[in-house]
């Protein structure tokens, strides 16, 4: 019984290591902003590349004590309050510190303003690199970087393709759903 359990753990510890997610509820705990990205053991060198990535590296270089400044005021008086913005750019930074191979972004990037969303997705293939992303978002202005798109309806895959291609759908879903929302964005 006990070997089973262990195979079954080890098997689980290997199936969660492919994945780095970043959820809609993701949480920042008191630590210092680095233990939220990396928690123990930072690579430096990683870290800053992130940040930098992540387009915190203004913000950082502002606190006393740069990536060991402690979030939130729960420990520390002088604890750092990240906006909504940069927790979610922390969040970012932390999922792609793990390094995993498949990168799940759901609505990433909720709490950003239009032009920090955009920066975040202009650099999202470098911010990625060569690991499978699965981006899910009912923005679909956000999903115009994507290589390819599926649309679901009643659990199902509606549709599928690239942007050009699903606005091209007359009378198609993505195609409704996009023109219907970019009247906010002209």
């Amino acid at each position: 019984q006990n070997k089973k359990y262990k195979k079954c753990s080890e098997a689980y510890q290997e199936y969660m290591e492919q994945f780095a997610p970043v959820f809609q509820d993701f949480k920042m705990f008191g630590f210092t902003l680095g233990e939220n990205i990396a928690f123990q053991n930072a690579d430096s060198e990683r870290l800053d590349e992130l940040i930098r990535l992540v387009e915190l590296d203004g913000m950082v270089s502002k606190l006393p004590k740069g990536t060991d400044t402690r979030m939130f005021k729960i420990f520390e008086e002088d604890g750092v309050e990240p906006s909504g913005g940069e927790q979610q750019k922390l969040a970012i930074a932390r999922a792609l510190y793990k390094n995993a191979p498949v990168i799940i972004l759901d609505e990433p990037t909720a709490a950003l303003d239009p032009i920090a969303e955009y920066e975040i997705y202009r650099q999202f293939h470098t911010l990625v690199g060569d690991k499978t992303a699965f981006y899910i978002s009912h923005r679909l202005s956000s999903c115009r970087f994507c290589d390819r798109i599926a649309v679901f309806a009643g659990g199902k895959i509606a549709e599928y393709g690239s942007h050009d291609e699903l606005v091209d759908i007359p009378g198609g879903i993505y195609a409704k759903m996009f023109e219907a929302q970019s009247q906010y964005y002209r």
